[in-house]
C-alpha cells in the first residue's frame, strides 16, 4: 500500500500494480473501500496497470474532520492522477465512485480520460420536490428528501451500526452469500459517522443529469437486475451519454449492487472487452 498527502492534508492510501499501458483507475462507493476491487486488481493487473484508492474517510485512508463532499473527493483523485504523472488513463467508478468521476469530468474535463466505465449509479439519488414523477423515475432516485434526512440522522445517532447493517443488507437481493455480506459490512465499518453522514448527504443531493451529455469519451454503463439501483436508471444514463453502451447483468449472473464481487469473472470479461476495443466514434 502506498500513500499520498493531499494539498489539504488528507492521507490517501492507494495501490498501483505498475506496468505499462493505459492505467485503469477504479473508485469505490460510499462507505466502502478499494478492497471492493480485490478481484479486479488481482485478475486485470497482469495485463494492465490498475490503480485503486481508499477515498478520504474510508478504508486505510485518513479520516480528517474536513472535506466530505463529492467535489473534494474529485479533487483528491486529480491530485492522485497528478502524483502518478498520468497523462492518460481509463476511469471506472462504482456507486458513489461514479459520482466522483462525474464531478471530476464536470470540473476538469475529459482531456486525460481515454475510456469511462460507470457501474450502478443513478443520475440523481434524491427525488427533490422540483423533479416531476417521470424525472424521478428516469434518474433512478432512491430516496425522497425526508427519507434521506431520516437515514442520515439514524446513521449519526446511537445505534447507527444497526442502521448501517440494514443499509448494506438492502443492497443485496434474495439471500446473499454470508461471507460476502460480512465482507461488505466489515469494509463499511471503517468509515466513521462524522465522515460518512455528511458525505452521504452531499452525494445523494447531487443531480448529474446535466453532466451526462458532456461526456465525450467512449463510455460503458453497467447495471444489474438484482441491484437496489433499478436497471432502467442505467438505461437512462447510457441514453444521455453520447455513444455510450449499456450492459445489464441478469439476476442469474449477479444479483446485487456488487457484481464485481459476486461474479468477478463475468464482470472482468465485460470490462476488459470494452477497454481493449479500438477507438469508436470519438476517435
Amino acid at each position: 500500500m502506498k500513500e499520498l498527502i493531499t494539498t489539504d492534508g488528507a492521507r490517501l492510501a492507494y495501490r498501483d500494480s505498475g506496468g505499462g499501458g493505459v492505467p485503469l483507475i477504479m473508485l469505490h462507493g460510499w462507505g466502502q473501500t478499494q478492497a471492493m476491487f480485490r478481484h479486479q486488481f488481482a485478475d486485470l493487473a497482469p495485463g494492465r496497470r490498475v490503480v485503486t484508492v481508499d477515498l478520504r474517510g474510508h478504508g486505510l485512508s485518513g479520516k480528517p474532520r474536513h472535506g466530505y463532499r463529492v467535489a473534494r473527493l474529485a479533487r483528491d483523485v486529480l491530485e492522485l492522477v497528478d502524483h502518478l504523472r498520468l497523462p492518460r488513463f481509463d476511469a471506472l467508478g462504482w456507486s458513489m465512485g461514479v459520482s466522483v468521476w462525474w464531478s471530476f469530468i464536470d470540473q476538469y474535463g475529459t482531456g486525460r480520460t481515454r475510456r469511462f466505465v460507470a457501474v450502478d449509479q443513478p443520475a440523481a439519488v434524491a427525488a427533490v420536490p422540483w423533479m416531476t414523477e417521470r424525472e424521478q423515475r428516469d434518474c433512478g432516485a432512491i430516496f425522497d428528501v425526508p427519507a434521506l434526512l431520516d437515514l442520515g440522522a439514524a446513521l449519526a445517532a446511537p445505534g447507527g451500526d444497526e442502521v448501517r447493517a440494514d443499509f448494506v443488507r438492502g443492497m443485496f437481493s434474495g439471500e446473499p452469500d454470508p461471507e460476502l455480506l460480512a465482507f461488505v459490512a466489515g469494509q463499511i465499518a471503517a468509515t466513521p459517522a462524522y465522515a460518512g453522514v455528511p458525505l452521504l448527504f452531499d452525494h445523494c443531493a447531487q443531480d448529474w443529469r446535466d453532466v451526462l451529455p458532456r461526456i465525450d469519451v467512449p463510455t460503458l454503463v453497467i447495471g444489474c437486475e438484482g441491484s437496489h439501483v433499478h436497471p432502467d436508471s442505467q438505461r437512462f444514463v447510457a441514453e444521455r451519454i453520447p455513444y455510450a453502451r449499456l450492459h445489464v447483468f441478469a439476476a442469474d449472473v449477479a444479483n446485487s449492487h456488487f457484481p464485481f464481487l459476486e461474479n468477478p469473472a463475468a464482470f472482468n470479461a465485460v470490462v476488459e472487452e470494452f477497454l481493449a476495443e479500438e477507438a469508436g466514434p470519438w476517435a
